[in-house]
């Protein structure tokens, strides 16, 4: 039956009996989502209350009734057109009292019935773009004039407190909506409208705080962290990546460490370590964990020898007040964009007979690392792609030990990974049963040539270096030609940081993991997979789309649901599958009209930048 509103759905269950539980669940109260609700939010079996399930980023639901014996049976229980624009869809949905909450590109936001599809709200913050989904003005009242975007318009999604839906917008906007309504309760600029920053990230709350970086660090911009209150929008503490002019008051000690591993007038370009995607929350140790990105420009004589902190680091800082507890730099004096923003993972891991509270992460330099949560204590790492630009790590510190001429601010260097860099920002997940994480991997090499000049300038990319192709070989030899992109899903031991398994052509966006013994996962060309949590047996798939975003589970009426967003080019949906479901699989959705040239100051893709801020 198809709906005008485009919105295709039907009932899984027919029974009367059935029914009446529907009604009953409908009609049921609220269940508040506060921080109690998020503390416990990986307890929670039902709904999906944060962007990595739990505050620490899991992505692992306790869910099991689709598992190893019946997942063959999945079929599609709806669908939905999110009629968005061009770009890369990333978000992860969140399911909260029988209702669903994501983001399609340039941060428009839906709010749909998570048992049929049946759209309730969707709001767009109408920032620098023309194609609006039905019921929205159509019209752009606050254009992008200042602000630009490395590579293209994504949203990882919300997050979810106390009725209200907490949005990023690609102008750099933090905007709470009525989780009801979809209208506005508050809209807080979080930089300078005429500065090169954007949001494409989820946030996180902390006890009452909603926690968010920004994009921008192609651009050197200089990097931050914010905190705001929830119910106001008003700012509680800031914390800056990179230290400022030196010639001012620093801002805190931290500051004031780190800028003696600067050298030369990097501010004067900002510096760059922005935070543009993974933050996690421990609730006991009331740390907020957040990862930063390369330094701005990339190359080193453009901006300073030396660490540069904090580019290219995990950082911990008090939930509170946002001041400095540690930080574990993985690339000292980043030149390759290795960018430490994937999400990060904490866990409780049995490590030499010690239980370890830990955190893990996979950034885009190659390596895996677990690190004490509670110190920044390196306690172990080890490369999950090819890895050329450095050797190995120190098995004390941690500190990479880097290849020789891997620099390259007088020659021409060939590094592994590449700036589309290891993993980003696709989802991982870890699995308590099986000790495992499942992590989507790239595998790929650049050649990275520095400008003769440079010549900052603002609404540009300001890197510092040129691109062109590998020179040819020289007479008598074989061309040497970079290692060709190759994905992969990895299924990680972080405790022995040994591959179990690996599956190629599997790394079409994130993973999540059940109690089910199942993990889903998206293919490089558009197939979402139910796989064999021990082995990574393919039980299961479905043809979508090629580019998805991360999945998440949840159960309404006693029936589990797995949902995820697919889609490129403005044909975004989302897919909601059920056991012996039997919705037939829809065809193409329909193209979106062609999108409207750049505005002022937004940057087209970076060609050879790869779902990135």
């Amino acid at each position: 039956m198809q709906k005008p509103n485009g919105i295709k759905w039907f009932f899984v269950l027919a029974l009367a009996a059935a029914f009446v539980g529907i009604c009953a669940g409908a009609d049921s109260p609220a269940k508040p989502v506060d921080d109690k609700a998020l503390k416990n939010a990986g307890k929670n079996a039902d709904e999906w209350l944060t962007n990595g399930h739990d505050l620490g980023d899991q992505r692992y639901s306790p869910l099991k009734q689709i598992d190893t014996s019946n997942a063959s049976r999945l079929g599609l229980a709806w669908y939905y057109d999110t009629g968005s624009s061009a770009g890369t869809v990333e978000t992860t949905p969140i399911i909260v009292n029988g209702t669903m909450y994501g983001t399609a590109t340039w941060g428009l936001v839906y709010a749909l019935d998570a048992r049929t599809g049946q759209q309730k709200w969707t709001w767009d913050p109408k920032v620098g773009h023309q194609n609006f989904p039905p019921g929205s003005s159509g019209k752009p009242d606050r254009q992008r004039t200042g602000p630009s975007m490395c590579c293209g318009p994504a949203n990882r999604g919300v997050a979810f407190y106390e009725g209200k839906v907490i949005v990023g917008t690609p102008d750099a906007h933090l905007v709470a909506l009525d989780a009801e309504t979809g209208k506005i309760i508050w809209d807080t600029p979080t930089a300078d409208p005429d500065a090169d920053y954007s949001i494409t990230g989820a946030p996180i709350i902390a006890k009452g705080k909603v926690i968010i970086g920004n994009g921008g660090g192609e651009y050197a911009v200089r990097g931050y962290v914010s905190a705001y209150d929830a119910n106001t929008g008003k700012m509680v503490w800031r914390f800056y990546t990179v230290p400022g002019d030196p010639s001012k008051p620093f801002e805190n000690k931290a500051m004031e460490m780190a800028a003696k591993t600067w050298n030369g007038e990097w501010w004067k370009l900002g510096g760059g370590g922005n935070a543009w995607d993974g933050i996690s929350y421990d609730p006991d140790l009331n740390l907020v964990y957040f990862g930063t990105g390369q330094g701005g420009p990339w190359v080193i004589k453009y901006r300073s020898t030396g660490d540069n902190l904090f580019v290219c680091s995990i950082m911990a800082v008090n939930a509170d007040t946002g001041e400095y507890v540690w930080h574990f730099q993985t690339t000292p004096g980043d030149e390759w964009d290795y960018d430490a923003v994937p999400g990060l993972t904490l866990a409780d891991l049995k490590i030499n007979g010690k239980t370890r509270k830990v955190l893990m992460q996979a950034p885009k330099n190659g390596f895996f690392y677990v690190l004490d949560r509670k110190t920044g204590e390196f306690i172990s790492g080890k490369p999950y792609v090819n890895v050329t630009w450095a050797t190995g790590l120190d098995p004390k510190t941690g500190r990479p030990i880097e290849a020789q001429n891997m620099h390259y601010d007088d020659k021409n260097v060939t590094a592994a990974p590449g700036p589309a860099g290891g993993h980003v920002w696709q989802g991982m997940s870890y699995n308590p049963a099986t000790g495992l994480v499942y992590l989507p991997a790239l595998d790929s090499t650049f050649l990275y040539v520095s400008a003769s000049t440079f010549k900052p300038e603002v609404g540009a990319y300001n890197w510092g270096i040129v691109f062109r192709p590998p020179p040819p070989p020289a007479p008598g030899q074989a061309a040497q030609l970079p290692i060709p992109p190759g994905g992969s899903l990895v299924a990680w031991d972080p405790v022995t940081q040994t591959e179990r398994w690996r599956l190629k052509q599997m790394n079409g966006g994130g993973t999540v993991t059940t109690a089910g013994g199942v993990v889903f996962a998206e293919s490089s060309d558009g197939d979402i997979k139910a796989l064999s949590a021990d082995k990574g047996a393919e039980l299961w798939s479905a043809k979508l789309q090629a580019g998805m975003g991360n999945p998440a589970t949840y159960m309404l009426d006693g029936k589990q649901y797995v949902s995820i967003l697919s889609g490129r080019q403005g044909k975004a949906r989302i897919y909601t599958f059920a056991l012996d479901a039997k919705e037939p699989m829809p065809g193409p959705p329909a193209a979106a009209p062609p999108p409207p040239p750049p505005p002022a100051g937004v940057a087209p893709a970076a060609p050879t930048q790869q779902n990135q801020q």
